[in-house]
This record gives structure tokens, C-alpha cells and sequence, in this order.
């Protein structure tokens, strides 16, 4: 999975704040700076495991913080 992946995940999943340019380099910006809340990101992992077939659990989305952790969590779980 890639950042352009995750950025259209992430879009989809919950929309983007006006504000917040998620084709910035966003790798180790807070998801809760990004506008993204633990709603939004246990919708995405559950659209991960949708198109790549990669399941990260309530408990690991809940800490993740950044989308670089997000990515790294996803690699190591392929």
C-alpha cells in the first residue's frame, strides 16, 4: 500500500477537511491534525482489509498516530 493509496483511503472513508492538504507530505503528520478521528481511521482499516486484504485490529489503529505508522503497520502485516 502506498501514501496515494492511504490519501484516497482516507478521502473516502471520511471526507478531508478543507483546510488540511492531504497531498502535502502528511507521512508524519497526526492524524488528528489531518482531521481524522478514531472513527474515521477504524473505517479505514476496515477498507484496508477490503482492497488488500490486511487486517489491523481496533487495538492497533487505536494507537497508530501518523499515517508513516499507519504504512509501516500495514507493510509488516503483507
Amino acid at each position: 500500500m502506498t501514501i496515494d493509496d492511504l490519501r484516497r483511503i482516507l478521502t473516502e472513508c471520511a471526507g478531508a477537511d478543507e483546510n488540511v492538504d492531504l497531498h502535502g507530505d502528511i507521512r508524519d503528520t497526526p492524524f488528528a491534525d489531518l482531521g481524522y478521528d478514531s472513527l474515521a481511521l477504524m473505517e479505514t482499516a476496515s477498507r484496508i482489509k477490503q482492497e488488500f486484504g490486511i487486517e489491523i485490529s481496533d487495538e492497533e489503529i487505536a494507537v497508530v498516530e501518523t499515517p508513516r505508522l499507519l504504512l509501516d503497520l500495514v507493510a509488516k502485516s503483507a
